[in-house]
């Protein structure tokens, strides 16, 4: 189930954006003040919140603060005021996007959707550049490469190799197919670089255990990442 907290201390638009986020698929939830907005928050876990500035007990952007210190969930301030300075320090203290009213349930609904399908493809994007195999992770956005908890100091060339053979399980990769990828078509060199880049990783890799996985060498080919097991 996918909850949206609504936050405002006027029933007749929690009742009516109740009704709109109902149709969009959601589940509301129903806050009146700002420290009801938290408690609710935290026993819901909402996909999206829709939050007053006004509120009772608690203002929007004191709860926005809350949300923002334990979550990246989107938010969404609605306000009657809409001045310039408003806007920005809602969104300094970390809210997704600001309304003013008077406004459009729809208007708000699109909004809704335009702040999760931008999560999404950012989350998409962040998952796209991280890989996981068994202990093993790589980032190739921080180029960092760790071994269970022990992040390990490589070059990039290193982590780069090493992205390439574990995106890869199982496939045997040439002394030439991996001087392309690494280097560049350009590349001139002895296509033995790779044995000796090869050498010096793994022993970089060995120093911590990695039993779910290894460089094989394919004796007269090249190299492989081969997971245990399969």
């Amino acid at each position: 189930m996918s909850y949206i907290l609504i936050a405002d201390d006027n029933p007749d638009i929690t009742s009516i954006l109740s009704l709109y986020a109902e149709k969009e698929g959601f589940q509301p939830v129903v806050a009146s003040d700002g420290e009801e907005a938290v408690r609710l928050f935290n026993q819901y876990n909402p996909v999206v919140v829709l939050l007053d500035v006004m509120m009772p007990k608690e203002d929007g952007y004191e709860v926005c603060r809350k949300i923002r210190a334990k979550s990246d969930v989107p938010v969404i301030l609605v306000t009657a005021r809409g001045e310039d300075f408003e806007k920005i320090m809602g969104l300094d203290i970390g809210a997704d996007d600001y309304i003013v009213k008077p406004f459009s349930p729809s208007e708000v609904m699109a909004r809704v959707r335009a702040v999760l399908r931008r999560m999404t493809k950012n989350e998409k994007e962040s998952n796209a550049n991280i890989l996981r195999v068994g202990n093993l992770e790589i980032n190739l956005e921080e180029y960092t490469l760790s071994i269970g908890e022990t992040k390990m100091a490589l070059t990039k060339k290193e982590i780069e190799t090493m992205w390439t053979l574990a995106s890869n399980p199982n496939k045997v990769f040439t002394r030439d197919n991996l001087l392309d990828s690494l280097w560049g078509f350009d590349y001139y060199g002895d296509p033995r670089t790779v044995d000796s880049h090869i050498k010096r990783l793994r022993a970089k890799l060995d120093v911590v255990e990695h039993p779910q996985w290894s460089i094989k060498t394919i004796w007269g080919v090249g190299y492989k990442f081969e997971i245990e097991g399969q």
